[in-house]
């Protein structure tokens, strides 16, 4: 014991690392470990176990990776328990918030000199001593996880970090994680190796500070990295409103009061719920929709609302469609990842397909024509039932190209 005593903790943390194998289509390797010693029983400060040196000094290792294939954030743990001579005794490792043995011969797993060799699972990064194990125990499990469960949990909350508030999450920010994970999906092979490099070992304290730093620049960054619809622009009559319940105001075409299409309170929820930014893009006089949308609760729903009374144009202008995106603070570049909700091919349609917008068709009334006139007036997608579209808008979004070339080039690999 004297002998490990007189070494520095780095220098043992270091030593004794352990060598991680991950899948050879792992999208996520470590960005940093955080190390701490323990000479005496103690608690751990980076996960709920209470550490017991079976040998007389244990190293934990904390692993930090931005993602698990299920959520952004992902700490992972492996302790090393070493005697007195410098010899390894045990080697524990994380596995879905269990501490399980890793052993394989003689009471440890495969080693590399001092040490121990541990395989990730694909995506998910528990420890196993044994790939063969893996794949034969829970290769069903990772494959789902990898494909149809991907993204599932977005952004983590499960963790001392956020719940103590260090990072907060905006419902964008929990929808593009999603996104990216989805778009990292990846059939595990199943065969493993060493990456070259390894990710930089530090004192826990100081992972523990960068880690929520980490976590909000990785938040902050996903805008301007995953593809996404930059805005929702919907239109209202017969798309949110059912046009034949309006009572108008005698001698006018204000409408004081109308009832709402089936589903549209609940959409605009999960639409906001899913941090996308509604602008109102309507025809018809301000009033109007002042009226109908503030006695359902729904006028506050939007970030903005575009009507040709104010513009002084009606769709399917382009002043409309071009104000619109200025409101939402973006320009006709952006238009590809903006979509346009209408249930007028002449107008809602056409209009967006005109500045290069997406345009979905509300098929839901015959007050107009279901049947486009013009090429201008085909619309991109149909939905027949408001229900629909939030499936639909993730589907979009999906299908859209890396917006860096670094991107792209992930995704023809």
């Amino acid at each position: 014991m004297s002998g490990l005593a007189t070494i520095a903790d780095r220098d043992l943390a270091d030593r004794y690392r352990p060598v991680l194998q991950f899948d050879r289509r792992e999208p996520y390797l470590p960005v940093r470990i955080g190390y701490t010693v323990f000479r005496a029983p103690g608690q751990s400060p980076s996960s709920k176990f209470a550490i017991a040196p079976r040998g007389g000094t244990t190293i934990e290792y904390a692993i930090y990776y931005d993602w698990d294939i299920g959520h952004l954030y992902d700490l992972e743990h492996v302790w090393v328990h070493v005697d007195g001579s410098g010899a390894v005794v045990a080697v524990e490792a994380s596995a879905h918030g269990r501490r399980e043995p890793m052993v394989r011969e003689a009471g440890l797993p495969l080693m590399d000199g001092v040490r121990p060799v541990l395989f990730a699972e694909p995506g998910k990064h528990a420890h196993w001593a044994d790939p063969d194990a893996m794949r034969a125990e829970a290769g069903e499990r990772l494959r789902l996880c990898c494909d149809a469960l991907a993204g599932h949990e977005a952004v983590h909350r499960g963790n001392f970090f956020y719940e103590a508030g260090a990072y907060r999450v905006q419902p964008q920010q929990d929808r593009l994680a999603r996104l990216k994970m989805q778009g990292d999906r990846f059939e595990p092979s199943f065969e493993f190796s060493t990456p070259k490099g390894e990710a930089p070992l530090v004192p826990w304290d100081d992972l523990e500070r960068f880690v929520p730093q980490r976590v909000a620049a990785v938040m902050a960054g996903l805008e301007s990295e995953v593809p996404h619809l930059r805005a929702i622009f919907l239109d209202c009559g017969d798309t949110l409103v059912d046009e034949g319940t309006e009572i108008k105001r005698p001698g006018t075409d204000v409408v004081l009061t109308a009832e709402l299409i089936e589903g549209a309170t609940a959409t605009l929820a999960a639409l906001r719920d899913a941090g996308h930014r509604l602008i109102l893009v309507a025809d018809g006089p301000r009033e109007t929709f002042s009226n109908i949308l503030v006695q359902h609760g729904l006028w506050d729903q939007f970030d903005a609302h575009v009507i040709s009374e104010d513009v002084g144009a009606l769709k399917p202008s382009a002043l409309m469609f071009d104000t619109a995106l200025r409101q939402a603070g973006l320009t006709r570049d952006d238009a590809r990842h903006v979509v346009m909700v209408g249930n007028n091919l002449e107008r809602d349609i056409a209009g967006a397909n005109g500045v290069g917008i997406g345009s979905i068709f509300f098929s839901w009334s015959d007050r107009r024509s279901r049947v486009p006139a013009a090429p201008l007036q085909r619309p991109d997608h149909v939905i027949t039932a408001l229900s629909q579209l939030p499936g639909l808008l993730e589907s979009i979004e999906l299908a859209l190209p890396p917006l860096t070339q670094a991107g792209q080039a992930r995704q023809e690999a």
